[in-house]
This record gives structure tokens, C-alpha cells and sequence, in this order.
């Protein structure tokens, strides 16, 4: 596991680093003074602790231009300013450490962030085989926006294609009970590719807008919540 510690300060990145190699020997760790240097690195990182207040380009600037670079790295922010945690959700941070860095508040936050990799690479694998009329498709089940009802069809968009086949929504929503969310009977949409919601719509990162039913508002946010809780990460 390929793990990636980005602050300012010398003795915070040695620090994390030590923590870490106390907790996961095995890791390969690399320390960048800055964000510019970490997106210069050509190796591919599984988690990132990133500094949020650094000189040049901030912490929330460089996780901007890591997530163009490298969408799947775990992303846990350091800060010593509580505000900045809700900037942290805009780039779809997996957690935060504020400083003065605790050791035990560390070694909680990279387990978890750990089985958030672990989770991914289960994920990548899990599909979902839809039969039309002419084929036999094996879609990857993190690669669906959104699966829409059209009468007794369903159209299930990827990011690849849009793809029709006879079935139900019911069927669907079994069948993706997990990271999907019912949110209309015409809808089930993937939560990892969610950037906004209201009371009556949910955007996502393709730019879609999908309908929300008002009586699914409330049920949809606490499974976001508790989605996001349980270490969903973003697609977007």
C-alpha cells in the first residue's frame, strides 16, 4: 500500500510518517514538503494525509487537482482550523485530522481509511450482468449513475453508455441495495456520484439532475449520511 504524507512541516510528515510505519510496517511512504511536489509525483498513492494550510497552493487546491489526477486515493486533510472541514467535502475528503496531531486519533482515522482501500478493490470487481435483446453486458456496478424506469424497461446509465433491458425497478433496487438509494419510483441513483441535493433533486458529477420524491427527502439524507459515515467515498 502506497501511502502519501504532504505538509510544510518537517516534523509533521516525519511524525505521521513514523506513526504510520508503527501501525502498517509493510507501507511504502513518501513525504512532500508541498502540494506542487506531491502532484509531481508519478506514483499512484492509496491514501494521502494532506496539510490544508501551506504556502503557494493550499491543501484544498492541490486535493482539486488530485482528484483530476487520481480520483481513487483515500484523501484524510490535517488542519489546525475546524472551518476548513467543510471545504474538505468539496473534493470529497475521506476524513480530517485536526493538529496538534493526536497518535491514537491518527491510528483510528488510517484503519478506517485502510478498509475504505480494502472496500474499493472489492468493489471494482462487483458487476452486474444485464441481458437485452442482442447481448449479454457485464457492467461494473461503480461505472452506473443512475437507473431510470421506462415503463416495463429499465435504462441503466454508465459512464460509458445507456443501456435498455426488460425489467423492474424493484428488481434493481434488490439487486444494488448497497451505495444506491431509491430516491423516486422512476430512480435509483448511485451515491457515489452524488455532489448536491435538495428537497425535490439530486445533481450528479456527470452534471445530471435526477428527481427526488418529497417524501423520499428524509430517508435519502440520513442513508447519505450514514453512507458518507460509513466510508463512501465519491466517484466524482
Amino acid at each position: 500500500m502506497n501511502i502519501a504524507v504532504c505538509d510544510d512541516e518537517r516534523k509533521v510528515r516525519e511524525q505521521i510518517r513514523d506513526w504510520i510505519l508503527e501501525l502498517k510496517p509493510n507501507c511504502q511512504v513518501e513525504l512532500f514538503p508541498s502540494g506542487e511536489a506531491l502532484l509531481c509525483s508519478s506514483f499512484s498513492f492509496d491514501v494521502i494525509f494532506l496539510d490544508i494550510q501551506m504556502e503557494h497552493m493550499n491543501g484544498i487546491e492541490t486535493a482539486e487537482a488530485l482528484r483530476k489526477k487520481d480520483g481513487e486515493a483515500v484523501l484524510i486533510f490535517v488542519t489546525a482550523l475546524k472551518e476548513y472541514v467543510f471545504e474538505a467535502f468539496d473534493v470529497s475528503a475521506f476524513h480530517y485530522l485536526l493538529k496538534p496531531l493526536k497518535k491514537e486519533r491518527l491510528a483510528s482515522v488510517f484503519r478506517k481509511g485502510v478498509q475504505e482501500v480494502e472496500r474499493k478493490r472489492e468493489q471494482e470487481g462487483r458487476q452486474l450482468l444485464v441481458r437485452t435483446r442482442k447481448r449479454n453486458v457485464a457492467i461494473k456496478i461503480r461505472d452506473i449513475y443512475y437507473i431510470e424506469s421506462q415503463g416495463r424497461k429499465v435504462e441503466i446509465h454508465t459512464v460509458k453508455e445507456t443501456i435498455e433491458m426488460y425489467g423492474t425497478m424493484n428488481e434493481m433496487e434488490k439487486e444494488l441495495i448497497q451505495d444506491f438509494y431509491r430516491c423516486h419510483r422512476g430512480f435509483l441513483v448511485n451515491m457515489a456520484y452524488v455532489v448536491e441535493y435538495g428537497a425535490d433533486y439530486i445533481f450528479l458529477g456527470n452534471g445530471e439532475k435526477i428527481y427526488m420524491a418529497k417524501e423520499k427527502y428524509a430517508g435519502f439524507v440520513k442513508a447519505y449520511m450514514r453512507y458518507l459515515k460509513g466510508g463512501g467515498a465519491s466517484l466524482v
